[in-house]
């Protein structure tokens, strides 16, 4: 059975680890919602084309895809505590490397390194949630659940006045990077106290048997459609929103809104999740307001832009629902520290599938229509494979 040291921070110091690990979360996609409100001027200074500028959106997911799923033996080897340390350096490197590039290439390959540091982030976080805080995993989910979104609202309504403040976008993306050096303070001090999640630990899950369960199958449908949505939302949200006659900075605004009314409902998650029990209410729920919100996009826009902007936004709120269950679902560091590398590795590979293939559907028929059905149908999978991971079940059972 794996020990947490008797001296670690699960038995002391716990508010401080709880606030160094908000704000790891508040900087996970800050460099994603950055770059999309300054890509015209991105663009502009480095005659990116419109081609390149979608891999640029589709960039993120495939990262998160990638490097997460790779990252288990880094954090194993490493520890917990140094990783995060690791991942905030790579972080702010990125962040500032890709304002001192004059070619596209660099600036994608800058870029590229800054979300290494955020994909092994997402995967950390349940893992550091489990080992710090095994008997508040609902409440700590939803502390960093609100702080990612809260990241993303924050970058995409300050970096535009911090980018005319500091005189272009170069120092307006650059400026996220202090950020990531004061979210490393903390966690520099928890450095002596390190928590491993293997490498020989008898409880250490191969991700060949993980593969095989069907519960982690629902973790990772669930999580890729969300996570497909959100993705969709961040690169073609405003853009659906201006074609049907909305304004640029109105539906700015509403991206704003979509993002930021996730928090007081993840904020609500612990009490939630603790009313509804086992029942699949809450997934079921995520799904029906996700579909809600499309099917008023689809069919009346411009009507209650609002509306549907704020539907979409407490759908979202499955994304944090599915990491809090990654902890409740598994009994070990090292299985949930599996069970979350395979759930975030594919489902970011399978959230890749949104913002592309909902511009390539657009493309091919000149119109949202299909796009919108499509994500309308993503919503019935955040329901029903959010039914199956509601069974009261863990991971380790589904293996036998």
């Amino acid at each position: 059975m794996e020990r947490v040291p008797a001296d670690s921070p699960t038995t002391r110091g716990r508010w401080l680890v709880g606030a160094a690990i908000v704000l790891l979360a508040l900087n996970l996609r800050v460099l994603v919602a950055s770059v999309g409100v300054v890509l015209p001027e991105i663009r502009a200074d480095l005659a990116m084309s419109p081609t390149t500028a979608g891999v640029l959106t589709t960039l993120p997911v495939l990262c998160f895809a990638v490097i997460g799923f790779s990252s288990g033996g880094l954090v194993r080897r490493l520890g917990v505590h140094r990783s995060t340390v690791a991942l905030l350096a790579v972080l702010a490197t990125g962040l500032v490397a890709r304002t001192l590039v004059d070619t596209t290439p660099l600036f994608l390959g800058t870029t590229a390194l800054a979300l290494a540091g955020a994909a092994v982030g997402n995967v950390i976080l349940p893992p550091l949630a489990k080992v710090h805080f095994p008997d508040r995993i609902p409440l700590i989910s939803a502390l960093y659940g609100a702080a990612i979104m809260a990241g993303a609202t924050l970058a995409s309504v300050t970096t535009v006045p911090l980018a005319e403040m500091l005189d272009g976008w170069r120092p307006g993306l650059a400026a996220w990077a202090v950020l990531a050096v004061v979210t490393m303070l903390p966690w520099l001090t928890l450095l002596g106290h390190d928590v491993h999640t293997g490498p020989g630990s008898g409880d250490r899950l191969p991700m060949g048997k993980v593969i095989r369960s069907p519960l982690a199958w629902a973790m990772v449908l669930c999580f890729g459609a969300q996570s497909a949505n959100a993705y969709t939302q961040f690169g073609w949200y405003p853009e659906i929103l201006t074609d049907s006659g909305i304004g640029e900075n109105e539906a700015a605004i509403l991206l704003g809104v979509l993002t930021g009314v996730g928090i007081p409902v993840t904020l609500a998650l612990p009490w939630l999740m603790a009313r509804t029990g086992d029942r699949p209410t809450l997934p079921v729920f995520f799904g029906l307001a996700t579909a809600s919100g499309w099917l008023g996009v689809l069919i009346a826009p411009s009507s209650a832009p609002l509306l549907w902007s704020v539907l979409l936004g407490v759908g979202g709120s499955a994304f944090t629902w599915v990491l809090a269950m990654i902890g409740k679902r598994t009994r070990t560091p090292a299985a949930t520290t599996a069970l979350s590398l395979l759930t975030q590795g594919l489902g970011y590979l399978i959230a890749a599938l949104g913002p592309f293939g909902v511009g390539a559907l657009h493309d091919a028929t000149g119109s949202w229509t299909a796009p919108l059905l499509a994500l309308i149908g993503s919503s019935v999978v955040i329901a029903v494979a959010g039914s199956v991971i509601s069974r009261p079940r863990m991971l380790e059972d589904t293996l036998r």
